[in-house]
Protein backbone atom coordinates (compact mmCIF):
# COMPACT_ATOMS: atom_id res chain seq x y z
CA UNK A 1 0.00 0.00 0.00
CA UNK A 2 1.97 3.28 -1.28
CA UNK A 3 0.36 6.14 1.23
CA UNK A 4 1.04 10.08 -0.26
CA UNK A 5 2.98 11.91 2.07
CA UNK A 6 3.76 15.74 1.72
CA UNK A 7 7.15 15.00 2.12
CA UNK A 8 7.71 12.11 -0.06
CA UNK A 9 8.94 11.75 -3.78
CA UNK A 10 6.96 11.15 -7.01
CA UNK A 11 10.03 8.57 -7.93
CA UNK A 12 10.12 5.32 -5.59
CA UNK A 13 12.41 3.45 -8.96
CA UNK A 14 15.29 2.63 -6.52
CA UNK A 15 13.36 0.14 -4.76
CA UNK A 16 10.42 -0.30 -7.31
CA UNK A 17 11.53 0.66 -10.77
CA UNK A 18 8.05 0.42 -12.47
CA UNK A 19 6.65 2.35 -10.35
CA UNK A 20 6.04 6.12 -10.78
CA UNK A 21 3.46 8.46 -9.16
CA UNK A 22 1.75 11.69 -9.79
CA UNK A 23 1.40 12.90 -6.42
CA UNK A 24 4.24 12.23 -3.62
CA UNK A 25 4.70 8.84 -1.56
CA UNK A 26 6.37 8.92 1.49
CA UNK A 27 5.62 5.64 2.50
CA UNK A 28 5.07 2.17 1.37
CA UNK A 29 3.36 -0.18 4.07
CA UNK A 30 4.06 -3.89 4.09
CA UNK A 31 2.30 -5.79 7.15
CA UNK A 32 -0.14 -3.13 8.00
CA UNK A 33 -3.50 -3.99 9.30
CA UNK A 34 -4.95 -3.14 5.89
CA UNK A 35 -2.38 -5.09 4.17
CA UNK A 36 -3.68 -7.83 1.43
CA UNK A 37 -2.22 -10.84 0.39
CA UNK A 38 -1.04 -11.04 -3.15
CA UNK A 39 -1.13 -14.88 -3.76
CA UNK A 40 -2.21 -18.41 -2.66
CA UNK A 41 -5.93 -19.50 -1.59
CA UNK A 42 -5.68 -16.44 0.60
CA UNK A 43 -5.10 -13.99 -1.83
CA UNK A 44 -7.58 -10.53 -0.87
CA UNK A 45 -7.47 -11.45 2.90
CA UNK A 46 -5.85 -8.21 4.94
CA UNK A 47 -3.77 -9.38 7.74
CA UNK A 48 -6.39 -7.91 10.29
CA UNK A 49 -8.85 -11.12 9.05
CA UNK A 50 -6.30 -13.75 8.86
CA UNK A 51 -5.18 -12.25 12.59
CA UNK A 52 -8.26 -12.61 13.72
CA UNK A 53 -9.24 -15.94 12.17
CA UNK A 54 -5.93 -17.81 12.36
CA UNK A 55 -4.75 -15.90 15.92
CA UNK A 56 -1.36 -17.79 17.39
CA UNK A 57 -0.98 -20.13 14.23
CA UNK A 58 -0.58 -16.82 12.40
CA UNK A 59 1.27 -14.59 14.97
CA UNK A 60 3.39 -17.55 16.98
CA UNK A 61 3.25 -17.69 20.96
CA UNK A 62 5.94 -14.87 21.42
CA UNK A 63 3.05 -12.22 20.41
CA UNK A 64 1.43 -10.95 23.38
CA UNK A 65 -2.17 -10.35 21.74
CA UNK A 66 -3.31 -13.79 19.43
CA UNK A 67 -5.42 -12.11 17.34
CA UNK A 68 -3.30 -8.51 16.29
CA UNK A 69 -0.20 -8.81 13.75
CA UNK A 70 2.39 -7.72 15.77
CA UNK A 71 4.77 -6.03 13.70
CA UNK A 72 4.45 -2.97 11.01
CA UNK A 73 6.82 -3.19 8.06
CA UNK A 74 7.21 -0.22 5.26
CA UNK A 75 9.85 1.78 3.11
CA UNK A 76 9.61 5.64 4.03
CA UNK A 77 11.05 7.52 0.88
CA UNK A 78 11.63 11.14 2.72
CA UNK A 79 12.50 13.80 0.30
CA UNK A 80 11.39 16.33 2.38
CA UNK A 81 11.81 16.75 6.03
CA UNK A 82 9.37 15.10 8.34
CA UNK A 83 7.44 16.92 10.75
CA UNK A 84 9.37 16.81 13.99
CA UNK A 85 7.12 14.10 15.80
CA UNK A 86 6.97 11.59 19.07
CA UNK A 87 5.54 8.06 19.37
CA UNK A 88 4.29 6.99 22.91
CA UNK A 89 5.49 4.25 24.86
CA UNK A 90 3.55 0.96 26.07
CA UNK A 91 3.04 2.98 29.27
CA UNK A 92 2.49 6.21 27.87
CA UNK A 93 -0.02 4.87 24.97
CA UNK A 94 -2.31 2.14 27.51
CA UNK A 95 -2.93 6.24 29.52
CA UNK A 96 -4.85 7.15 26.69
CA UNK A 97 -6.41 3.52 25.47
CA UNK A 98 -4.11 2.56 22.97
CA UNK A 99 -2.93 -1.09 23.63
CA UNK A 100 0.35 -0.50 22.71
CA UNK A 101 3.47 2.53 22.19
CA UNK A 102 5.36 2.53 19.27
CA UNK A 103 8.74 1.57 19.60
CA UNK A 104 11.01 1.72 16.01
CA UNK A 105 13.65 0.47 14.49
CA UNK A 106 14.96 2.02 10.46
CA UNK A 107 17.38 0.47 8.64
CA UNK A 108 19.23 2.54 5.99
CA UNK A 109 18.80 1.16 2.79
CA UNK A 110 20.11 3.85 1.04
CA UNK A 111 22.08 7.30 1.58
CA UNK A 112 22.99 9.81 -0.21
CA UNK A 113 26.11 11.64 1.37
CA UNK A 114 25.10 14.19 3.67
CA UNK A 115 22.02 12.74 5.03
CA UNK A 116 20.81 12.90 8.33
CA UNK A 117 18.38 12.29 11.17
CA UNK A 118 17.41 13.79 14.22
CA UNK A 119 17.09 12.16 17.00
CA UNK A 120 16.26 13.08 20.69
CA UNK A 121 16.66 16.50 22.44
CA UNK A 122 20.10 17.98 22.45
CA UNK A 123 22.01 16.95 25.95
CA UNK A 124 20.50 18.94 28.68
CA UNK A 125 17.26 20.21 27.03
CA UNK A 126 14.40 19.84 28.94
CA UNK A 127 11.06 19.21 27.50
CA UNK A 128 9.72 23.09 29.19
CA UNK A 129 12.71 24.24 26.85
CA UNK A 130 11.43 22.30 24.07
CA UNK A 131 8.07 23.60 24.29
CA UNK A 132 9.24 27.42 24.27
CA UNK A 133 11.22 26.22 20.69
CA UNK A 134 8.30 24.86 19.27
CA UNK A 135 6.09 28.45 20.13
CA UNK A 136 9.15 30.89 19.16
CA UNK A 137 9.50 28.08 15.41
CA UNK A 138 12.90 26.93 16.30
CA UNK A 139 12.36 23.62 17.41
CA UNK A 140 14.72 21.84 15.39
CA UNK A 141 17.82 23.96 16.82
CA UNK A 142 17.16 21.79 20.02
CA UNK A 143 17.10 17.98 18.06
CA UNK A 144 20.16 16.37 17.78
CA UNK A 145 20.84 15.64 14.55
CA UNK A 146 23.64 12.95 13.14
CA UNK A 147 24.06 11.69 9.71
CA UNK A 148 23.47 8.26 8.27
CA UNK A 149 25.00 6.10 6.08
CA UNK A 150 23.66 2.67 4.58
CA UNK A 151 23.59 -0.43 6.32
CA UNK A 152 23.18 1.47 9.42
CA UNK A 153 20.31 0.29 12.28
CA UNK A 154 19.17 3.14 13.97
CA UNK A 155 16.29 2.28 17.15
CA UNK A 156 14.09 4.68 17.96
CA UNK A 157 12.61 3.99 21.69
CA UNK A 158 8.77 5.14 22.30
CA UNK A 159 9.07 8.31 23.89
CA UNK A 160 11.76 10.05 21.64
CA UNK A 161 11.35 13.26 19.53
CA UNK A 162 12.76 12.28 16.10
CA UNK A 163 12.34 13.68 12.40
CA UNK A 164 13.94 12.49 9.10
CA UNK A 165 15.73 14.58 6.43
CA UNK A 166 16.25 13.92 3.13
CA UNK A 167 17.89 11.72 0.82
CA UNK A 168 17.73 8.56 2.63
CA UNK A 169 15.57 5.59 2.31
CA UNK A 170 14.60 3.74 5.20
CA UNK A 171 12.65 0.32 5.82
CA UNK A 172 11.13 0.66 9.32
CA UNK A 173 10.02 -1.98 11.69
CA UNK A 174 7.97 -1.08 14.64
CA UNK A 175 5.30 -2.33 16.92
CA UNK A 176 2.44 -2.36 15.34
CA UNK A 177 0.63 1.02 16.06
CA UNK A 178 -0.03 4.19 14.01
CA UNK A 179 0.13 6.68 16.86
CA UNK A 180 1.95 9.91 16.17
CA UNK A 181 1.97 13.04 17.82
CA UNK A 182 2.86 16.08 15.50
CA UNK A 183 5.15 18.23 17.38
CA UNK A 184 6.45 20.91 14.27
CA UNK A 185 5.63 20.76 10.98
CA UNK A 186 7.79 24.16 9.39
CA UNK A 187 4.86 26.07 8.91
CA UNK A 188 3.24 23.15 6.76
CA UNK A 189 -1.09 23.48 7.18
CA UNK A 190 -0.99 19.92 9.20
CA UNK A 191 -2.60 19.58 12.92
CA UNK A 192 -0.38 19.67 15.46
CA UNK A 193 -0.86 17.34 18.77
CA UNK A 194 1.26 19.60 21.35
CA UNK A 195 -0.61 18.36 24.66
CA UNK A 196 -0.55 14.63 23.70
CA UNK A 197 2.79 14.86 22.34
CA UNK A 198 4.77 17.27 24.97
CA UNK A 199 2.99 14.05 27.75
CA UNK A 200 4.83 11.42 25.63
CA UNK A 201 8.31 13.19 25.27
CA UNK A 202 11.27 11.57 27.31
CA UNK A 203 14.01 13.80 27.79
CA UNK A 204 16.00 11.01 28.00
CA UNK A 205 15.50 7.90 25.68
CA UNK A 206 17.26 4.81 25.14
CA UNK A 207 17.65 5.72 21.02
CA UNK A 208 20.26 5.14 18.34
CA UNK A 209 22.65 3.85 16.30
CA UNK A 210 22.75 0.32 17.22
CA UNK A 211 26.01 -1.37 17.94
CA UNK A 212 26.25 -4.79 16.36
CA UNK A 213 28.84 -7.65 15.26
CA UNK A 214 29.98 -8.11 11.85
CA UNK A 215 28.46 -9.78 9.39
CA UNK A 216 29.19 -14.05 9.43
CA UNK A 217 29.06 -16.70 7.64
CA UNK A 218 26.64 -19.49 8.02
CA UNK A 219 27.01 -22.55 8.67
CA UNK A 220 30.33 -22.97 6.11
CA UNK A 221 28.00 -21.61 3.05
CA UNK A 222 28.43 -19.11 0.87
CA UNK A 223 25.67 -16.84 2.60
CA UNK A 224 26.20 -14.21 5.29
CA UNK A 225 23.80 -13.26 8.29
CA UNK A 226 24.12 -9.90 10.11
CA UNK A 227 22.48 -9.81 13.61
CA UNK A 228 21.01 -5.68 13.48
CA UNK A 229 18.75 -5.01 16.34
CA UNK A 230 17.46 -7.21 19.33
CA UNK A 231 15.04 -5.65 21.81
CA UNK A 232 11.90 -6.37 23.88
CA UNK A 233 9.48 -5.78 20.78
CA UNK A 234 11.74 -7.20 17.41
CA UNK A 235 14.62 -8.81 16.53
CA UNK A 236 15.64 -7.95 13.13
CA UNK A 237 18.30 -9.46 10.66
CA UNK A 238 19.86 -9.01 7.63
CA UNK A 239 20.92 -12.01 5.18
CA UNK A 240 22.69 -12.24 2.21
CA UNK A 241 22.09 -15.58 0.32
CA UNK A 242 23.33 -17.00 -2.81
CA UNK A 243 22.57 -20.59 -2.00
CA UNK A 244 19.42 -22.44 -0.61
CA UNK A 245 19.35 -21.71 3.41
CA UNK A 246 16.73 -22.93 5.67
CA UNK A 247 15.11 -21.38 8.28
CA UNK A 248 12.74 -22.24 11.35
CA UNK A 249 10.03 -19.98 13.01
CA UNK A 250 10.98 -21.17 16.87
CA UNK A 251 13.97 -20.06 18.68
CA UNK A 252 15.50 -22.70 20.60
CA UNK A 253 14.49 -22.84 23.68
CA UNK A 254 11.92 -20.16 23.03
CA UNK A 255 8.35 -19.16 21.43
CA UNK A 256 7.23 -19.41 18.22
CA UNK A 257 6.78 -16.03 15.82
CA UNK A 258 5.87 -14.99 12.86
CA UNK A 259 8.41 -14.22 10.24
CA UNK A 260 9.02 -10.78 7.91
CA UNK A 261 11.16 -10.92 5.12
CA UNK A 262 11.99 -7.68 3.35
CA UNK A 263 13.69 -7.77 0.35
CA UNK A 264 16.48 -5.23 -0.11
CA UNK A 265 18.53 -6.54 -3.52
CA UNK A 266 17.65 -9.16 -5.76
CA UNK A 267 15.00 -11.84 -5.57
CA UNK A 268 14.38 -15.40 -4.46
CA UNK A 269 11.66 -18.09 -3.80
CA UNK A 270 10.18 -18.80 -0.30
CA UNK A 271 9.58 -22.82 -0.46
CA UNK A 272 7.30 -24.44 2.55
CA UNK A 273 6.37 -28.25 2.45
CA UNK A 274 2.91 -28.50 1.01
CA UNK A 275 2.69 -25.11 -0.54
CA UNK A 276 3.33 -23.02 -3.81
CA UNK A 277 6.39 -21.17 -3.86
CA UNK A 278 6.45 -17.58 -3.12
CA UNK A 279 8.69 -15.16 -5.15
CA UNK A 280 10.28 -12.43 -2.82
CA UNK A 281 11.59 -9.97 -4.95
CA UNK A 282 13.21 -6.04 -3.95
CA UNK A 283 10.65 -3.71 -2.19
CA UNK A 284 8.21 -7.00 -1.43
CA UNK A 285 7.43 -8.35 2.41
CA UNK A 286 6.63 -12.53 2.16
CA UNK A 287 5.45 -13.15 6.09
CA UNK A 288 5.59 -16.48 6.83
CA UNK A 289 3.30 -17.63 9.77
CA UNK A 290 4.74 -19.22 13.24
CA UNK A 291 2.81 -22.96 12.54
CA UNK A 292 4.59 -23.46 9.28
CA UNK A 293 7.70 -24.20 11.51
CA UNK A 294 10.28 -24.31 9.01
CA UNK A 295 11.22 -22.83 5.28
CA UNK A 296 13.57 -22.24 2.65
CA UNK A 297 14.73 -19.27 0.86
CA UNK A 298 15.91 -20.17 -2.85
CA UNK A 299 18.18 -17.19 -4.02
CA UNK A 300 17.70 -16.62 -7.44
CA UNK A 301 21.32 -15.70 -8.24
CA UNK A 302 21.71 -13.40 -4.96
CA UNK A 303 19.28 -11.94 -3.06
CA UNK A 304 19.75 -9.68 0.35
CA UNK A 305 16.73 -9.83 2.83
CA UNK A 306 15.60 -8.33 5.88
CA UNK A 307 13.90 -10.79 8.24
CA UNK A 308 12.18 -9.21 11.50
CA UNK A 309 10.12 -11.82 14.64
CA UNK A 310 9.25 -11.65 17.84
CA UNK A 311 11.89 -12.64 20.44
CA UNK A 312 11.52 -15.81 21.92
CA UNK A 313 12.83 -14.84 25.42
CA UNK A 314 12.61 -11.70 27.46
CA UNK A 315 15.65 -9.37 25.96
CA UNK A 316 16.88 -5.29 26.80
CA UNK A 317 16.63 -2.73 24.93
CA UNK A 318 19.76 -3.02 22.30
CA UNK A 319 23.38 -1.32 23.08
CA UNK A 320 23.21 2.34 21.17
CA UNK A 321 25.68 4.92 20.42
CA UNK A 322 24.81 8.06 18.71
Amino acid sequence: MFDPRPWGTTDLSPIYPNHRFEEKIGESWLTGDEGKVANGPLRGKSLVELSTHYERQLVGEAANEPGRFPLLTKFLFPHEKLSVQVHPDDEAARRVGQPCGKTECWYIAQAKPGAQIALGLKPGITRAQFEQAIQAQRAEELLNWINVFPGEMIYVAGGTVHTLGPGSIIVETQQQSDTTYRLYDYGRPRELHLKEGLAAVKEKAASGKVIRPAPAMIDGTKNRRSPLVASPFFVVEMFELKEPQDFRTREVAGKSSVQILVAIEGCAVIEVHGAEPVTLAKGDAVVVPASIGGFRVRPQWTVEFLKAALPGSALPEPAIRI
